[in-house]
């Protein structure tokens, strides 16, 4: 269909040109790349296909000659925006120009005809005005590209213009040393302070090789690591190294070698960095004196010995160790002053270096007058006992200090890494016990470690340990051992005795424990408990069986007996539990009666006086002081169970017949005393026969029964 205009010619067919400009689009998206989105592109091209269909019916309608060749102009612009737009895939201008016969005449101007020549025209224009874009585009890239090249290799000339003449500056004015060497180690040129750091000048190091100035102790490996950078294995180091100056001294740097290589990867040359921190690396090895040893005895201190000792058991795995510590030192401190104690250590500590200086090993001090010998190599025990030995003796040589000469003396814990193992805390652990151990067998001694003396030492710590937990849970119980009448048998009283029964070890006697309560302090408030406890259950004896009137007997210990409150709690533990006073007796023994300043205590008045029973237990063994014990309010003695012991019965040797007669002096002190004695630890129906004989008036003993629970007593008492 072709559209008609007002005069009767041919008109362009919008609709047809607006279906022109879509297929001319979407070849020119499907033949290449296109530098905007498909709205824009069909948008623009629509705008080229009016501008031909309008150049063809201008051509048509015009009579001069410059209008006859407005097609071809008009084209050659279409071909200049195509490349102006970026459509310069040669297959855009190919479809273009075949289109413009093909489809424009048909589609756009409505099958108008007698366009060929016109079109022809138009064709060539549009393929000329695409070629000259092209053309002139390709030589402005290429001038610019030569523009760039140009200034690109301007701009690398000054550049490295002004990097050679930075580096000049660089070079001549730094602070720091600079050099620079062949791959051989010859020195090409140093700057003036890499001069002056080494006592050259810079003429006298261009002649030298930088061999020449490497220090004789230098780490190993650093000619291998500098072999290695002028062999190209590394591009560059930094380490610290030493240097020969020209008067013979050392300097220390802070060393910094590149290395600089051919354009082909070759090594060329190096250039080193050198900062001179000798005075640095003198303040840091100061530091680290200080840090590792004792400001006082400039003995290493316990950080390098527990380095030290670490390394070698590491490494070797078996090291010895003679732990020192000086006896009485806190005396002398605080009698003579601290000034003259710190004396007194250098100068031990002086010694101690010196006796084992030939072994080289290493003394340390590892904190107030404790000192540490570490014995390494092949030394046995024999060699570190003997090194303990040479070390007292040592220690033990007089001190003069001024005036004064003083005596010192030490103990040492001796301890081998293969008994303890290769732990640097186990170690020390077992060097601080065994150190404990030599202390307490007195001055001037010396212990080895013995592992199945620590097993027991840590058993009995554990053992401290659970003691305030087991009374908390209420782990212990009593037993009770019956106290009968040598006369008639009868059973007059019983003993409570404690028992710990612990989660772990089933029941413990107070043989492992009452000790640890003591020294704990613990024992005040065991002892409470077992006075509450043995109330408790004899007032229930008391209750079931009046007649028998079973007195329990407590013991009481030296603290708990000196406590203030001794009386207030006895009292309340009979008023809680409602025994008669007269049915509790409380046994001390004889250094507990006679209290701590050797005198009566007045304690026993007061206990007396609430009508308790008072029983001196173990008598005979302690000091006892008659005139004191006749003034005591006391009802009863115990013998101790040595005297019994050596009663043996039908054939007596010499030594039976002595403690018999010990035992028939105090049975008849007693009865003067109008005291009631008790005879402990009675075995045998012989002892029990020779002590009737002897007037004896009661007894106890695995003979008359073993301590048992309080429902084996009721069983008793119930005459089962």
């Amino acid at each position: 269909m072709s559209a008609v205009g007002a005069s009767g010619g041919h008109a362009v067919d919008p609709a047809g040109a607006h279906s022109y400009a879509t297929e001319w689009a979407q070849a020119v998206r499907r033949l290449g790349f296109v530098p905007m989105s498909a709205a824009d592109t069909q948008r623009l091209l629509l705008s080229y296909t009016l501008r031909l269909a309008e150049a063809l019916l201008h051509a048509e309608e015009a009579t001069s000659s410059e209008e006859e060749a407005a097609p071809e102009a008009v084209a050659a612009e279409v071909g200049q925006a195509l490349v102006e737009a970026h459509l310069i895939e040669p297959g855009v201008i190919e479809w273009s120009v075949r289109s413009l016969a093909d489809r424009l005449p048909d589609q756009v101007l409505g099958g108008a005809t007698g366009l060929d020549d016109r079109i022809a025209a138009m064709q060539g224009g549009l393929a000329a005005g695409f070629a000259q874009a092209l053309r002139n585009r390709t030589f402005a890239q290429q001038e610019r590209i030569a523009r760039s090249a140009w200034q690109a290799r301007d701009s690398v000339e000054q550049a490295l213009r002004d990097s050679e003449a930075r580096f000049r500056a660089v070079f001549r004015g730094a602070a720091i040393g600079i050099g620079i060497a062949d791959v051989d180690g010859q020195i090409i040129d140093v700057n003036q302070p890499f001069a002056d750091m080494l006592g050259y000048s810079i003429e006298e190091l261009r002649q030298l090789n930088v061999a020449a100035l490497f220090h004789r102790d230098d780490a190993p490996g650093m000619w291998e690591l500098y072999r290695e950078l002028v062999e190209g294995k590394h591009d560059s180091v930094r380490v610290e190294k030493r240097y020969h100056r020209k008067d013979g001294s050392s300097v220390w740097t802070d060393l910094a070698v590149s290395l600089i290589r051919h354009d082909d990867g070759r090594p060329r040359f190096t250039v080193a960095v050198a900062e001179d921190i000798t005075q640095r690396y003198e303040l840091q090895r100061r530091l680290r004196f200080q840090a590792l040893h004792d400001p006082l005895t400039e003995l290493p201190n316990r950080t390098l010995f527990f380095e030290t000792l670490s390394r070698l058991l590491d490494s070797s795995g078996r090291v010895g160790v003679c732990f020192l510590d000086l006896d009485g030192f806190k005396a002398i401190n605080d009698s003579l002053g601290h000034d003259l104690g710190d004396r007194l250590l250098m100068t031990i500590a002086r010694r101690l270096a010196g006796c084992v200086a030939e072994h080289g090993y290493l003394v340390a001090r590892m904190g107030g007058d404790e000192f540490v010998i570490l014995v390494d190599g092949d030394a046995g025990i024999d060699d570190m006992i003997a090194v303990a030995e040479l070390a007292l003796a040592t220690v033990s040589a007089p001190v003069f200090i001024g005036d004064q000469q003083l005596m010192v003396s030490a103990s040492v814990g001796i301890v081998d890494s293969d008994l303890v193992g290769t732990s640097v805390s186990e170690l020390m652990k077992a060097a601080d016990t065994t150190l404990y151990w030599a202390k307490a067998e007195g001055r001037g001694r010396w212990a080895v470690y013995d592992p199945e003396r620590s097993a027991r030492d840590i058993a009995r710590s554990a053992l401290v340990a659970g003691l305030p937990v087991a009374l908390d849970r209420d782990e212990f119980v009593l037993h009770y051992q019956p106290i009968v009448s040598l006369l008639d048998g009868r059973m007059l009283a019983v003993e409570a005795l404690v028992r710990w029964q612990h989660p772990e070890l089933g029941l413990i006697g107070p043989d492992r424990f009452i000790g640890l309560a003591e020294e704990t302090g613990l024992i005040v408030r065991l002892g409470e408990w077992v006075l509450r406890q043995a109330c408790r259950d004899a007032q229930r004896w008391h209750v079931d069986f009046p007649e028998a009137q079973l007195v329990v007997s407590v013991n009481l210990a030296a603290r708990q007996a000196d406590a203030p409150v001794i009386v207030d709690t006895v009292a309340d533990a009979l008023a809680s539990s409602g025994l008669p006073a007269d049915l509790l007796q409380l046994e001390l023994t004889e250094s507990a009666v006679m209290g701590s300043g050797g005198e009566p205590l007045q304690t026993l008045y007061r206990l007396a006086a609430l009508g308790v029973r008072l029983a001196v237990d173990d008598f005979g063994t302690g000091y006892s002081n008659l005139a004191y014990l006749r003034r005591l309010p006391v009802t009863c003695l115990k013998l101790a169970a040595p005297f019994v012991e050596g009663i043996r019965g039908d054939e007596p040797d010499a030594a039976d017949h002595r403690d018999e007669r010990i035992v028939d002096a105090l049975v008849r002190l007693a009865h003067a005393l109008e005291l009631w004695v008790t005879a402990e630890a009675v075995e045998t129906e012989a002892q029990a026969e020779r002590l009737r004989a002897l007037r004896c008036d009661s007894a106890q003993g695995r003979l008359f029964g073993p301590p048992a629970p309080a429902d084996t007593i009721s069983t008793r008492l119930a005459g089962g």
